[in-house]
């Protein structure tokens, strides 16, 4: 029979040398685990000995403690009569009340359904997803650069019907937009990247699953119909053996993930001030704990991106890391963060083992002042069009509208990414809320009649 500790107990063991964590009401010692932690010590040990599992459940994906902790880790149960409130909610109180929740179908918009889930996720994650570089210039300018570019309406054109399926890598689409990897989707709500997925299906269009997902890919696609199209996102790990181990797993899964989207546009973590912030907000009391203890340093107060992004390799180059990629993945590759037409231009004499490039500044996240990726793809055309007939251009960043939809496809794009969208149509309504952030970009109020849709707006 398990041993049953009081939470008092639990509390005394609080320190680097002894560390102690209540995770779903088991007992861990995870004192040996502090230095090889991903995220670093500091995050640890401002829950040593807590209830740590409203700050883990949404981050991590299941089977992560058994990967990571030895079985003697677990030291037995916590008596749950002991047991006191120690953080405040996550979510508002009368968040689930249906009562204070707008239809669905009166969010009109991104910016409406953004506003919708800003009232109901927690502060930590409203942080990280909304938070980009420094001065947030680039994320703001990927918005506003839309609508510096204008339509050139022609008449006497018959729009009585719009076909919007489009062929992505060879499959077959519904919606020539796709959800962007984009990670901690439980952060916003339990459905996660899997209530994306069923998302996604309703309307026929593909979703890339971030590298830092928090459910693991055999989650994500459990379920989906035939036909579903799934890329996995890709950050090469220092230890590479972390990212073979999972090429492998997605090799595995080749019916459901079509392809592999190397990430190139955040070698390292972007200084996100809103998402650092956030980290101190329960104050940290651990500062006197982790100083002088060795710990590897960590740049920034260590936010969400801080702690995802560390041990993400920045020694990548053309010569080498395509080259070690083919040796574990025969999958098409998909190059993110392309941010000029020189790159551009590169990644186009390594197709056909390249078959397309994302033109991403990391929505604003990694480097301030980054180019939006509209830019980029303006100067695809005028300086090297050539690029377009050699493998495939989509764009993510920036996409509020419609309209900005059709201005990309216009400029040759061929597929466009939504990323903070997903994120919080996850919030605004769970797995209904993604598929309203679809519906708002096909001007719908019923999925039912997208196949007649007469234009994007």
């Amino acid at each position: 029979m398990a041993k049953v500790f009081d939470a008092a107990e639990v509390a005394s063991h609080n320190t680097r040398d002894s560390c102690w964590v209540i995770l779903y009401g088991n007992v861990y010692d995870v004192t040996d685990f502090i230095p090889a932690h991903p995220g670093g010590s500091k995050i640890i040990l401002k829950l040593a000995g807590q209830d740590a599992t409203e700050d883990y459940d949404p981050v991590h994906p299941p089977g992560t403690l058994e990967e990571n902790l030895k079985p003697e880790a677990k030291l037995g149960r916590v008596n749950p009569d002991s047991l006191v409130q120690q953080h405040a909610p996550a979510v508002k109180a009368d968040a689930d009340d249906a009562d204070t929740r707008p239809p669905l179908e009166s969010l009109l918009n991104l910016d409406d359904i953004e506003e919708e889930a800003t009232k109901r996720i927690p502060k930590k994650a409203w942080a990280y997803y909304v938070s980009a570089s420094d001065d947030l210039y680039s994320k703001q300018f990927n918005n506003s650069v839309y609508r510096d570019i204008f339509l050139r309406s022609r008449v006497f054109v018959d729009c009585t019907a719009c076909d919007l399926s489009t062929s992505v890598l060879g499959n077959k689409v519904n919606v020539p937009f796709f959800i962007a990897p984009a990670a901690m989707a439980r952060l916003a709500h339990p459905d996660g990247e899997h209530g994306m997925a069923k998302a996604a299906a309703r309307f026929g269009a593909i979703q890339v699953v971030s590298n830092n997902s928090s459910m693991t890919p055999e989650q994500v696609v459990e379920g989906a119909p035939p036909g579903q199209v799934f890329g996995w996102q890709l950050y090469v790990q220092n230890h590479r053996d972390k990212s073979v181990a999972m090429l492998r797993r997605i090799n595995a899964m080749r019916d459901r993930f079509k392809f592999v989207c190397l990430t190139l546009d955040a070698p390292v973590p972007g200084k996100r001030e809103l998402d650092e912030k956030s980290n101190f907000e329960r104050g940290n009391n651990v500062a006197a704990a982790v100083s002088g203890s060795g710990d590897e340093k960590r740049p920034g107060g260590g936010g969400v991106g801080q702690q995802l992004f560390f041990g993400t390799a920045c020694d990548l180059t053309w010569t080498t890391t395509l080259p070690w990629l083919a040796q574990h993945t025969d999958l098409p590759i998909v190059l993110k963060g392309v941010q000029t037409h020189e790159d551009a231009y590169l990644a186009a004499q390594y197709a056909p083992r390249v078959k397309a490039i994302i033109l991403s500044n990391h929505g604003g996240r990694a480097m301030d002042t980054a180019p939006p990726p509209v830019h980029t793809l303006l100067e695809i055309r005028k300086y090297c069009p050539e690029v377009f007939s050699k493998l495939e251009v989509w764009v993510d960043g920036g996409i509020k509208r419609g309209t900005d939809v059709v201005k990309a496809l216009c400029l040759g794009a061929t597929a466009i990414g939504l990323g903070r969208a997903p994120l919080f149509g996850l919030g605004a309504g769970g797995q209904a809320g993604v598929e309203r952030v679809f519906e708002s970009k096909l001007n719908l109020n019923d999925p039912k009649h997208r196949g007649t849709v007469v234009a994007l707006r």
